[in-house]
């Protein structure tokens, strides 16, 4: 990281130090004072750790949670994210909302950003086109009774999704950087390690609020990346921080990294 730092910033310098080894000092005059602005396109391309330590702004995460909501797991969510100040992204199914209503308008009050999950957690790549494009909409009609007209961008189940078929696809798709397997594991610690251990600054983290284990995994993460200095932001949030744009139809691992698609 050291060396790519010092390359960009060479980069930077050169064009604003003419002559600099001519032994003549530059008249610097025509230059606005502050620091040199760096292109979006270059700040993009970057790992977050780079990017961290080029612009001095703060660390940014972005926690997922797929598979809710859940009444008794989502709420005790909510509530340690709240206490935390952390926002956070739901994939929600929409066979799970009936009867879950006030979690999603919780989850909207309190600032997190609200995503399609299918309606039934269908494994899109292996239904026809019409009964993909069936299942992402009755979902959005689930979401948008319950918290208004939004845009609900897509999770694909299992992350799967082939050119074809994202090519019926509306909004942005969302996959991940990192993932503990908390689905797998059902041990808060060993996930807390699986993330605390592997995220950068930029990152996408996958985790499921279905599961008792990883609300605790999520709140000690919080804990325990805050006081690094992460700040925990919603996926679009993530992006706007960035200056990009995500694409419809397009698989997003983080910000600046698409999955190509099969």
């Amino acid at each position: 990281m050291r060396k790519k730092l010092c390359i960009l910033l060479s980069i930077l310098t050169a064009g604003l130090l003419p002559g600099c080894h001519s032994g003549i000092e530059p008249d610097l005059s025509g230059y606005a004072s502050g620091p040199a602005q760096i292109p979006v396109e270059i700040l993009g391309e970057l790992d977050g750790e780079t990017r961290q330590a080029l612009t001095g702004e703060p660390k940014y995460i972005a926690l997922t949670f797929d598979d809710g909501p859940r009444a008794d797991t989502t709420g005790r969510l909510l509530d340690g994210l709240a206490a935390r100040g952390a926002a956070a992204t739901f994939f929600i199914i929409g066979a799970q909302v009936e009867g879950n209503e006030y979690l999603l308008c919780r989850m909207a009050a309190d600032g997190h950003q609200i995503g399609n999950h299918t309606y039934s957690h269908t494994r899109l790549t292996t239904v026809d086109t019409e009964h993909m494009v069936e299942e992402i909409n009755k979902s959005e009609v689930v979401l948008r009774e319950v918290v208004g007209n939004r845009t609900f961008w897509l999770r694909p189940p299992y992350g799967q999704m082939d050119t074809k078929r994202a090519k019926e696809v509306k909004t942005p798709m969302i996959y991940w950087t990192v993932d503990p397997q908390d689905w797998k594991l059902l041990d808060a610690a060993k996930v807390v390690d699986a993330v605390v251990n592997h995220v950068q600054s930029g990152d996408i983290v996958l985790l499921h609020d279905f599961y008792a284990t990883s609300v605790d995994a999520a709140l000690q993460i919080v804990d325990r990346l805050q006081a690094e200095g992460f700040v925990f932001v919603t996926v679009e949030e993530l992006f706007r921080i960035q200056g990009l744009t995500p694409q419809a139809g397009t698989l997003y691992a983080k910000p600046g990294k698409t999955r190509p698609l099969p």
